[in-house]
């Protein structure tokens, strides 16, 4: 026999964005639950709105199931006293385990007999083992907590019901002051108390009380009203898959409704309205089936049609308020110049220890020139990129970035092509914040994207500069974020670009500008430490193998470029039937290499004593010849091409002889070719077995 479990925890709104999160923990806890206390099941099925969190767990059977347990005791030695009878020690042990000592048994581990018993565990019933849930509630992590009443104990919301059957029956517990029971809410207005009889029943229950638990089908709802406008109205609306989730998260039973507003707004930039809509109340946007935005807005009521018409006015009126401000605002910063805002910004911090946003971006002029020059972009965009790079935050001290900070380079690229800036520089503005998540857009241009880097690299430079490197968790500035974007933004680009050669660049280019903060570039070491961190991820997020990612992160290459080639090379040849003796012969020349650090590498073929000396030193200097005009690859095979001659070298040669200058002959031959292949990866540190 078998039931069905069901689990609510009613609470008071919850902020959208954590409802799916939430309730997805919920049912990865209750399964481990479940799997520890050995009770199977189907499936779990979840359900959510902004006042619950729940589940339903299918065909649970009523007694978890019986375990036998092989237990170790103590040795035979120990056992047994000196006239073969049981000590008390294999008494006390048979004892303590429920069982007998007819039931010993003697195993043998490593040449020595222990006793050992199976003793067998009978499950308990399943109602008995349940209110063990009680504690996956409160296992339960948020973003943001809240404690309420007396208790001290901290939940995102306050909890004020909790529904738990196991098929007809209540499985009992408290928590802080509520008990277990079978009612739960409806909807806050519509709805009443619903009695939920059985775990099967929960849907329909509270479907009467106008709760549609079932997140899918709310969202098919708002999908299919939403398309029933669009197509009543002949216009196209954008289900943005972000804000669909948001708002299917904030209703419990959904009706989408059409708003207009003044046709007016239209002539303030639709990025703007946009914004207005969707960030701030969370409407979708309406356009003509020519793309271009009409004077409508759909929103969605958490209720039925009832005075629909009212709600309407009502979320009009709201947005007609937003949209008055964004007009004003917008026609109060064509009254602003560009170079007024570049002025107002020496009076905004970007950080007190790091300055004013007007020093950054003096900063950043150099060293986006820097890496202008280092990847060869032509004269013109070079004169893009300064004048570029000297306005770029303007945006930031106008009215409308001001009251939608959301719209930071968006504005910046729409002010800048207004007051007459050309298209690359308008653009390069908006792309420099790019990209704005792990995996968000990257800038198009080729000056956007340089812009982007520079911004970022002097804040992931100036921070460290200043003692604020991220640790643990704690990264309060994004830098991680900014430094996987700078590392994707190279990728993309396919500039030949090192970041660490490139700071010693920087360093020399701001030492003035950072002395005038008290702060200065000094070690490198935890910035390349940080750097391949995000290179380790970036890599592990292309199905590369962990140890290729060792090997590439642990070279002597620093271009990312061809760091990121490497590991793409590395990877698709690890299965030819070559890689395996190659790769072990070139790890035993880099230990060796490794053993004596040599600063002369100059070898002297009159020393060597035998064939095969000679025939490894003319293969290494045949790959030296072309290795800086070959491709990665092309050279990554020249190097797998020496296995023989390897192999013939240390079966002829010995490395370590007594004759100081025989022996460091050769150890320079190695370290040339050790070099050579470290300058592609750490060829050691791969996994040949």
């Amino acid at each position: 026999m078998s039931r069905d479990i069901l689990l609510e925890i009613g609470l008071e709104e919850m902020p959208a964005h954590v409802v799916l999160p939430s309730v997805t923990q919920l049912k990865e806890k209750t399964a481990a639950f479940l799997e520890t206390n050995r009770l199977t099941f189907d499936q779990i099925e979840v359900f959510s709105t902004p006042r619950r969190l729940a589940l339903r767990v299918t065909n649970v059977p009523e007694t978890q199931a019986d375990i036998k347990e092989e237990v170790k005791g103590p040795a035979k030695k120990i056992a047994l006293d000196a006239n073969g009878d049981w000590s008390k020690a294999a008494q006390g042990f048979v004892r303590g385990q429920g069982v007998t000592v007819e039931d010993i048994t003697f195993k043998t581990i490593k040449d020595v007999e222990y006793v050992y018993v199976t003793k067998e565990i009978l499950g308990q019933k399943t109602i008995d083992v349940l209110p063990g849930l009680k504690e996956v509630i409160t296992s339960l992590t948020f973003p943001v907590t809240m404690h309420w009443n007396k208790y001290t104990f901290e939940y995102i919301r306050p909890i004020h019901w909790i529904v738990a059957l196991f098929g007809e029956d209540v499985i009992e517990f408290t928590l802080l002051d509520v008990h277990t029971g079978r009612t739960s809410r409806g909807h806050r207005f519509l709805g009443q108390e619903a009695l939920i009889a059985t775990p099967g029943a929960y849907e329909d229950a509270l479907a009467a009380q106008a709760v549609i638990v079932d997140a899918k089908k709310r969202e098919a709802m708002i999908r299919e009203q939403i398309q029933a406008i669009a197509t009543d109205k002949q216009v196209t609306i954008d289900l943005d898959a972000d804000l669909l989730e948001e708002v299917t998260n904030l209703v419990e039973y959904p009706t989408a409704f059409l708003g207009t507003f003044e046709e007016k707004y239209l002539s303030v930039p639709e990025e703007v309205l946009v914004t207005s809509m969707k960030e701030h109340q969370r409407y979708f946007d309406v356009r003509a089936k020519e793309g271009h935005l009409l004077p409508y807005f759909v929103s969605v009521r958490n209720g039925n049609e009832k005075g629909i018409e009212n709600v309407a006015k009502g979320n009009q009126k709201v947005l007609t308020a937003r949209l008055e401000d964004a007009e004003f605002f917008y026609q109060e910063d064509q009254k602003l110049t560009i170079a007024e805002c570049v002025e107002k910004l020496k009076n905004v911090a970007f950080h007190e220890k790091i300055g004013s946003l007007y020093e950054k971006m003096q900063r950043v002029t150099k060293v986006a020139q820097l890496i202008g020059e280092t990847i060869g972009l032509t004269s013109t965009q070079k004169a893009d990129l300064l004048r570029a790079s000297e306005i770029y935050k303007f945006d930031l001290v106008t009215n409308m970035v001001g009251e939608f900070p959301e719209l930071q380079g968006i504005m910046g690229e729409k002010y800048a092509l207004v007051q007459g800036e050309t298209p690359a520089v308008a653009q390069a503005i908006r792309e420099h914040y790019l990209p704005i998540s792990s995996d968000g857009a990257l800038p198009e241009s080729a000056i956007g994207a340089v812009l982007a880097v520079a911004d970022k690299l002097d804040s992931l430079l100036t921070f460290f500069a200043a003692g604020m490197v991220p640790s643990g968790s704690n990264d309060p500035f994004a830098l991680r974020r900014q430094t996987y974007g700078i590392i994707r933004i190279i990728e993309q680009q396919e500039w030949n670009l090192s970041l660490l050669k490139l700071r010693e660049e920087i360093k020399a280019a701001v030492a003035e500008d950072l002395a005038e903060l008290n702060i200065q570039l000094d070690d490198h070491t935890p910035f390349l430490d940080f750097l391949n961190g995000r290179v380790r991820q970036f890599l592990a997020t292309k199905a590369i193998r962990h140890d290729i990612i060792d090997a590439v992160v642990n070279s002597n290459q620093t271009d990312l470029s061809q760091m990121f080639e490497a590991a793409t090379v590395l990877n698709q040849h690890v299965q030819d039937a070559e890689f395996k003796p190659s790769i072990e012969a070139l790890t035993r020349v880099i230990n060796l290499a490794k053993k004596q650090e040599l600063t002369d590498v100059t070898v002297d073929a009159a020393l060597f004593e035998n064939q095969a000396e000679h025939e490894l030193y003319d293969a290494i200097q045949a790959v030296e010849n072309e290795f800086l005009s070959r491709t990665l690859e092309e050279n990554y095979l020249a190097l797998m091409a020496l296995q023989a001659p390897i192999d013939a070298y240390f079966e002829q040669t010995m490395v370590m002889v007594e004759d100081e200058r025989v022996r460091q002959n050769r150890l320079a031959m190695l370290t040339r070719l050790a070099k050579l292949a470290l300058t592609v990866a750490s060829l050691d540190q791969l996994m040949t077995k």
